[in-house]
């Protein structure tokens, strides 16, 4: 029997290890992943320090690891919070869908209409599901939108020099027009324009994870494992 060399041994000690991450790295790449949301532009649905899990096999069936999409799995739905790379500058975002493909969209001192007509929207009357941050409180406008039967809360900042005007303009085929809920101070489709299917990443699901970054990184309990709409 030929002796197994040294270099031969190590490499069979880490086999175990190597398939462990490797498998790892091809589910988050191609199934599931978690992100940490850097921005408040998702508020109040999505705050800073919030980690989210995100299907990834939601619209695409993706080759692990290398991103190339193998099969559609799904399409977008109006009102969906998905994950996609900025046409912008390539960075990875958090927004929720408001335009399909074919949809005209518009915004008139910060109605959104929808083919011409202002989508279903009313101040909130009821309590968030989780509190804005204290730092927030008292400064902003929150309303409930309807997104075709699909309701959800957005805030608007009266005092924010963003601008309330935007289109129309027709979404085009495989593109989708996307806005944060926090409508003053997003960065989305009103200033780099229509996403692609292609940069869709995936859907937003939940939050798994929550901290208060100003706050010494102080867990926030109550954001745990809750479901996004």
């Amino acid at each position: 029997m030929t002796p197994t060399s040294p270099l031969a041994r190590r490499l069979r000690s880490w086999l175990p290890l190597l398939v462990v991450v490797l498998s790892a790295l091809s589910f988050r790449s191609a199934v599931a992943n978690w992100y940490d949301v850097p921005t408040g532009s998702m508020q109040p649905t999505i705050y800073e320090g919030d980690r989210i899990l995100v299907d990834r096999t939601a619209f695409s069936l993706r080759l692990p690891l290398l991103g190339c999409e193998l099969a559609r799995t799904g399409e977008p739905r109006r009102g969906d919070i998905v994950v996609l790379t900025s046409p912008h500058d390539g960075t990875r975002l958090v927004k929720r869908v408001v335009g399909l493909p074919g949809d005209t969209v518009a915004m008139r001192a910060g109605d959104l209409l929808l083919d011409g007509r202002p989508l279903p929207c009313e101040p909130r009357t009821g309590e968030l599901r989780w509190a804005l941050p204290p730092d927030d409180e008292g400064r902003h406008d929150l309303l409930t939108e309807d997104l075709g039967g699909r309701r959800h809360a957005v805030m608007l900042s009266p005092d924010s020099p963003a601008p309330r005007d935007f289109g129309p303009v027709t979404v085009p085929p495989d593109s989708y027009l996307v806005m944060g809920d926090n409508r003053d101070h997003s960065f989305d489709s009103r200033y780099f324009g229509f996403v692609g299917r292609d940069a869709l990443q995936g859907r937003a699901l939940a939050v798994v994870a929550s901290v208060d970054r100003d706050r010494g990184w102080r867990p926030r309990l109550g954001r745990f494992f809750t479901r996004l709409d």
